[in-house]
Formats: structure tokens, C-alpha cells, sequence
């Protein structure tokens, strides 16, 4: 049995809950606060459950040389790797903003602590679960620190193998039962052939008491609705005001048009898995009505006649007779009426037939 938990409050995951959809905003707002609160305002607009962000302390996440190192690309904010990670960074006064706004829009908030001081924060803010990004889901001290803080946690599992996550689920579950594992590869944007989503059915089989998700950095949303019919219970992706905008990012992210056909299709996907019970369903019944077909008197047949196959067919008749999958049990059966030609074949017409449909 999948284990559920509750993952915000109020909002359980895993088992027949809704996927829980994470709008990633990561630094996609351009190190503007305002922007930030639009791309927020966003994802609530758009459905999403959670608004997510990323928050590092830069010292404890790179070394000095790290943070020294030229930084030319054109999507640069600044001359060195440092420079540019700075300008990008809220500082805690402008999270606790953040956080204060997306309560009021009335959407869950979080976001991937990046490095152990950015765990404490996050836990002194209150968030309602830690995200554990790919880049960390390797760092078992980071984990074992984040695990026993006792939150709900998200663990993305990109540039890892199945024996390191295999760890990482003992490590997690040794202090905190309240987890899910994401499938995620590490790529910006992210092409069809290294997505993997079989992933997702080896991630159930390996860990079945914990729900397991998708995060992913493809183009569009045909991935992620795939993922959700595997049975992605938590969905995580990046959004954007505007795809042409400076980082590395907004390529693989979802437009607003995209985020709101991804939440509204996936509630449809949700809606259209049904509960694996094959049967004729209530909305069927018209069409049964109209079109269901029943056996049928290929030729007049006398009272006492022992039924034979080439008697039979199968007809759209009116009215309804025995259903054509009971065609080989007539044959040796003796009508107890006169059946003319093209008539059904009706259950009361036939001896012993209702009871032996009864037993």
C-alpha cells in the first residue's frame, strides 16, 4: 500500500489524492521582488498547489573560489559565479514578504534549501515541507540534518543511480516516515530520449510505502501528464513570465498558458483513471440501449425445437434478447414458444436458460 501523509497542512499526498502540482519559480524571477509576487499570483491563478522558490546562503553552498570564478555567460547577472548568484538572492526579510504574500493570494510556499543554513531558515520560517534539490540528494549529512527537522520532504533524484537512492531512502526513513522521491533528470532544457519515465514504475517497485513523483525540465506538458497517468503523485515544474528572459531556466519552463493547461489536463488525466474495475458503466447504457446487439432467429424455430448454431444470429433487435456472448450456450436448449424468423431469443423463451443464468 502506497503510504499518504500529509504534506501541507490540510493537503494529503499518495494513495488516491490529487497530484500535488508545485510551481517552481527557482530564481526565474530575475532578483526583483515584485516580479516574484506576479509569478506567485501566477501560479495560484493557474491552479498550482505550491509556489516554490530556491534559497541558498552563499558561503556555505560554494567555496570562496567557487564564488571567484568568472562568470561570461550571457545569461550572467554579474562578472563572477558570485556576483551573479548575489543579485539573484533574496535576502530573509524579502522571504518572510514572500511568504506573508502568498498567504494571502492563498497558495502553499516553499522552497529547496540549498545548503544546510538554507534548511535552518526555511524550518525557522515555518515552511510546510522541505525540497531537497538533485544537488543535494547525494549529501547524506544535509539529508540526515533536513530529515530530522521532522517536515515533510520532496527529494529530486537527478545525476543519481538507483544504488545512491536506495541510500537516500534508509537514510531519510531512518528519522522521518513523511517523504516522497521525485524522478528528475538534470538537464536544461530537457530532451524526450533522457527523461526516463519508466523510472517512476522502478521508484514504486524499490520504495512501494512512499509516493513517488516526477520533476521535470522538458519542453510542454505531454511528459507531465504522462508521468501523472504512471502515477506521479507529486508534479514539479519550472514557470516563467517569459521564456525569452536572461537565465538558464526560462527555456525549459512553462509559460501562464501552459501552467494552466497542465493543472486543468492533469485533472482530467486524474478523473479519467477510474478505479481499474472494468465493467458496463452507468453512461454506457444508451448506447447499450440503442446499439447492444442480442441473439437472434436465423429461422423460424417450432416450440420444442432443440436449438442449433445455424439457427442463430446476432442482430441489433428489438426487443432486447440474450446477449451474444451466451450464443454457444443456447445450442442443445429447447425453445418452450414459437420463435419466428428474425425474432430474439429471450431468456423466457428458452428452457432451463434463466436458471441456469440465475445459479
Amino acid at each position: 500500500m502506497v503510504l499518504q501523509f500529509e504534506l501541507c497542512p490540510g493537503r494529503m499526498i499518495g494513495s488516491d489524492h490529487p497530484c500535488f502540482i508545485i510551481a517552481e519559480i527557482g530564481q526565474n524571477h530575475q532578483g526583483d521582488l515584485e516580479i516574484a509576487k506576479k509569478m506567485i499570483k501566477l501560479a495560484k491563478d493557474c491552479g498550482a498547489d505550491c509556489a516554490k522558490f530556491q534559497k541558498s546562503e552563499l558561503e556555505y553552498k560554494f567555496n570562496k573560489r567557487a564564488l571567484e570564478r568568472p562568470y561570461t555567460s550571457k545569461h550572467s547577472w554579474g562578472k563572477t559565479y558570485g556576483e551573479h548568484k548575489r543579485y539573484l538572492e533574496f535576502s530573509h526579510d524579502q522571504y518572510r514578504e514572500l511568504q506573508r504574500y502568498a498567504q494571502e493570494v492563498g497558495i502553499y510556499f516553499t522552497a529547496s534549501g540549498m545548503d544546510e543554513m538554507a534548511v535552518e531558515f526555511l524550518h525557522e520560517l515555518d515552511v510546510p515541507f522541505f525540497k531537497v534539490g538533485s544537488g543535494d540528494t547525494n549529501n547524506f549529512p544535509y539529508l540526515e540534518i533536513t530529515a530530522k527537522k521532522g517536515r515533510p520532504m520532496v527529494v529530486s533524484s537527478g545525476m543519481q543511480s538507483m544504488e545512491t537512492m536506495r541510500r537516500v531512502y534508509e537514510t531519510v526513513k531512518k528519522h522521518n516516515k513523511n517523504f516522497c522521491i521525485l524522478q528528475c533528470t538534470s538537464a536544461y532544457p530537457l530532451e524526450p530520449e533522457d527523461i526516463n519515465l519508466r523510472v517512476i514504475s522502478e521508484y514504486q517497485k524499490e520504495f512501494p510505502d512512499i509516493p513517488i513523483g516526477y520533476s521535470g525540465h522538458e519542453t510542454g506538458i505531454a511528459v507531465s501528464l504522462a508521468a501523472v497517468t504512471l502515477g506521479a503523485k507529486v508534479l514539479e515544474r519550472h514557470i516563467t513570465l517569459d521564456k525569452t528572459w536572461k537565465g538558464n531556466d526560462h527555456a525549459s519552463s512553462l509559460d501562464p498558458s501552459e501552467l494552466a493547461e497542465l493543472v486543468r489536463s492533469v485533472r482530467i488525466v486524474e478523473r479519467s483513471l477510474g478505479n481499474g474495475i472494468k465493467r458496463m458503466l452507468a453512461c454506457e447504457i444508451p448506447c447499450h440501449d440503442k446499439l447492444g446487439k442480442s441473439v437472434v432467429a436465423k429461422t423460424a424455430i417450432p416450440k420444442g425445437t432443440e436449438l442449433t448454431l445455424d439457427m442463430l444470429t446476432v442482430k441489433v433487435a428489438e426487443p432486447k434478447g440474450i446477449a451474444p456472448e451466451d450464443l454457444f450456450e443456447l445450442v442443445g436448449k429447447k425453445v418452450k414458444v414459437d420463435i419466428n424468423e428474425d425474432e430474439s431469443v429471450t431468456e423466457e423463451a428458452v428452457e432451463t436458460y434463466g436458471k441456469r443464468a440465475k445459479e
